[in-house]
């Protein structure tokens, strides 16, 4: 599902205009990823949470050099869903 398959979805169950649904998804995205920005991180009780994921220091290989290369530690947003997101999804979802 794509963000225009979200906008029409929505647009079609509230009954609301696209231009208004896809203004106001675009802001939500932009307060996330502000927020993620600033290093705080965003709860949505029953859906789940962004968050700000440590990574450490790593070392890694350039295969095509054959060398050995240090991977500075960082950061990476990330999203964990509510234990009721996993849940729903384990039971709706079938195995293929």
């Amino acid at each position: 599902m794509t963000k225009a398959d979200i906008v029409s979805k929505i647009s079609e169950k509230e009954g609301i205009e696209k231009a208004d649904v896809l203004a106001t998804i675009e802001a939500f995205m932009a307060e996330v990823k502000a927020s993620l920005e600033k290093n705080e991180n965003v709860y949505l009780r029953g859906f789940g949470s962004f968050i700000i994921k440590k990574r450490a220091e790593k070392t890694g290989r350039n295969i095509s050099k054959n060398t050995t290369i240090k991977i500075p530690a960082h950061n990476i947003p990330a999203f964990k869903p509510s234990k009721v997101f996993v849940e729903g999804v384990k039971t709706k979802v079938k195995i293929k």
